[in-house]
């Protein structure tokens, strides 16, 4: 069974730096595609950053800049080094991946941004 876990997140002040980091494990192909969204209370999900197999890379707009995404595949891990974070960057985020036509989903980690 696929299982992603993610971990870094926590409590930091405005101009700060986070970074997350998610480990998959019971792969038993490539993963394609992975990345990581977010969700912040009374919002929905939104997509954050992805980056393929060939670290093609592309980040939303809200975050472009500040947050860069990056990958071990040697590692099975893939990390989203967070810059500059803001109050209006509080969520949950979640890491997924693409496997054999999948997707599949972490638990999340809170990320919250004081001012």
């Amino acid at each position: 069974q696929v299982r992603l876990v993610e971990s870094g997140g926590g409590l930091v002040q405005a101009g700060g730096s986070l970074r997350l980091s998610c480990s998959a494990s019971g792969i038993a192909s490539s993963i394609t595609v992975s990345g990581w969204a977010r969700q912040a209370p009374g919002k929905q999900r939104e997509g954050v950053a992805t980056i393929t197999s060939g670290d093609y890379s592309t980040h939303a707009n809200s975050v472009k800049g500040r947050f860069f995404i990056s990958r071990d595949n040697a590692k099975n891990t893939v990390y989203l080094q967070m810059n500059s974070l803001k109050p209006e960057d509080t969520a949950v985020y979640y890491c997924y991946a693409a496997v054999a036509g999948s997707y599949y989903w972490g638990q999340g980690t809170q990320v919250t941004v004081s001012s």
